[in-house]
């Protein structure tokens, strides 16, 4: 009789133990996490740790020279293509072309900006041409006249 009430008991732990996330209400998220590589990053990782580790065999003497030769070039071929493939998903994908564009468009705005004068030195935030004093912290602008124009 103690043997099913044991049995019964591990049973009843093992269910417990498979059915937890259940219960919990966990799920696995379909979305790629900030630090989870991708596949190309992933590739390349893993190119670039086989070549080091051929590397490593022939100078340990674990590979002879026409071994090490064959494995290096053909590793080599693959981080190359791998190092290809990433930089060609990092530069390819539309955000960041974008961000690209973006980061362009502020500096010339910046840009402008210094030129005409509407840059606060105190926090550097960029008013509207015209402008004798800045929006953000009211420090009066260097080179603005009463009239708004340049000295």
């Amino acid at each position: 009789m103690t043997l099913y009430v044991g049995v019964a008991l591990v049973v009843a732990a093992v269910l417990l133990f498979i059915m937890q996330p259940v219960v919990k209400g966990l799920h696995a998220s379909l979305d790629r996490e900030e630090n989870e590589l991708t596949e190309t990053e992933a590739r390349k990782r893993v190119a670039l740790l086989a070549l080091r580790d051929v590397e490593y065999d022939f100078l340990a003497g674990k590979l002879d020279q026409d071994d090490y030769r064959s494995l290096k070039s053909q590793l080599t071929a693959e981080a190359l293509a791998a190092l290809e493939a990433d930089e060609a998903a990092r530069g390819a994908g539309p955000a960041a072309t974008d961000s690209d564009a973006a980061i362009e468009a502020e500096i010339a705005r910046v840009r402008a900006g210094l030129k005409n004068g509407v840059v606060c030195i105190g926090c550097s935030f960029t008013n509207e041409p015209g402008s004798r004093f800045c929006s953000a912290c009211g420090h009066a602008l260097e080179g603005a006249t009463a009239g708004g124009a340049r000295r």
